[in-house]
């Protein structure tokens, strides 16, 4: 039996259809009183609190492996980065500690930070994380490692596919015939299918050398913002133009959408720190590990990905081309 928290998000979604299919028994941690509706019909749940640790024990009965992917990628508050994500997942190791469950921990690529050289960074390189939401990302592997050497931990750079809602942000730009880019120069990063992930996420679940070990799951290939804008317009048959915004505007929009999202109360995908990581040059990384030592590889290249991912966005009504 499998555990699954943040299955209700985009990556969890897309790992409940890869346990259906394979199927694995599994369980989907959920707080009390919250919906089910965003679940598919007859999952198993488990009410328990990753704040408290209240239900975890029951949550945890009969359990060979936990995929932890709960946690908190948009905040009102910094501190908010560090109590859903570092304490949250302190508790459920100290929980997990003794029992001899494997706990795959999906920590992120933010968690070591940008490749300053341009050359892809390993898994052995001395993080240097400087967005809260990173740096509340590492904390979270700290307190694992501490509770659980033997736990897997997992480092997916941006995630891409149907159902996500951060990059159709840029996609939907591009429909419009449009890209923007923070100041001058390409940026290049490290990407990987969504249904790539969760497949890497199964096998960290079970595959013995994973144990006490850290992985970057990502394509080989990395790519940049002008290649992904130009494949995504010519699969929609759009023409898209490069729109540049200056560094000190980028702040200031940036500041101006914290605010926006404190007058409403609901944070959003724009913030300082977002502008600060988009201002880096490099954000990618070494698939080599995962592939040496589990045998996974993330096959699904860009043109794939985007066609399978802006087909379900067209059906889905959430873009029209």
């Amino acid at each position: 039996m499998t555990l699954v928290t943040g299955a209700t998000g985009f990556v969890g979604g897309h790992l409940l259809e890869r346990l259906a299919a394979a199927g694995q028994p599994f369980r989907c941690l959920v707080r009390r009183n919250a919906t089910r509706r965003a679940l598919p019909a007859g999952v198993s749940t488990a009410e328990a609190s990753l704040e408290t640790g209240v239900g975890l024990d029951r949550a945890l009965d009969g359990v060979s492996a936990v995929i932890h992917l709960a946690g908190v990628t948009k905040a009102l508050r910094p501190e908010d980065y560090y109590t859903g994500n570092a304490r949250a997942t302190e508790v459920l190791a100290g929980a997990i500690a003794g029992t001899g469950i494997r706990l795959v921990h999906v920590s992120s690529l933010a968690a070591v930070g940008p490749s300053p050289g341009g050359t892809p960074l390993d898994e052995d390189v001395a993080p240097h994380p400087f967005s809260h939401y990173g740096k509340s990302k590492l904390e979270a592997e700290t307190a694992v490692r501490a509770a659980l050497p033997d736990a897997v931990i997992l480092r997916p750079p941006v995630v891409y596919g149907p159902r996500d809602t951060d990059v159709f942000q840029i996609l939907k730009s591009v429909a419009r015939g449009f890209m923007f880019q923070i100041g001058e120069g390409e940026r290049h990063f490290s990407a990987i299918y969504v249904r790539d992930l969760a497949d890497g996420l199964l096998v960290a679940a079970r595959h013995p050398a994973a144990s006490g070990r850290t992985y970057f799951l990502t394509h080989p290939d990395p790519l940049t913002w002008t290649a992904l804008a130009g494949t995504a317009a010519r699969i929609m048959g759009r023409t898209a133009r490069v729109v540049r915004i200056p560094v000190g505007l980028a702040r200031a929009v940036g500041f101006g959408a914290e605010m926006l999202s404190w007058i409403n109360r609901k944070p959003g995908i724009v913030s300082r720190d977002k502008v600060a990581e988009a201002q880096c040059r490099y954000w990618t990384c070494n698939a080599g590990r995962a592939a040496a030592e589990l045998g996974f590889q993330a096959p699904t290249n860009l043109d794939s990905g985007l066609a399978e991912t802006l087909a379900w966005y067209k059906d889905a009504g959430w873009l029209k081309y």
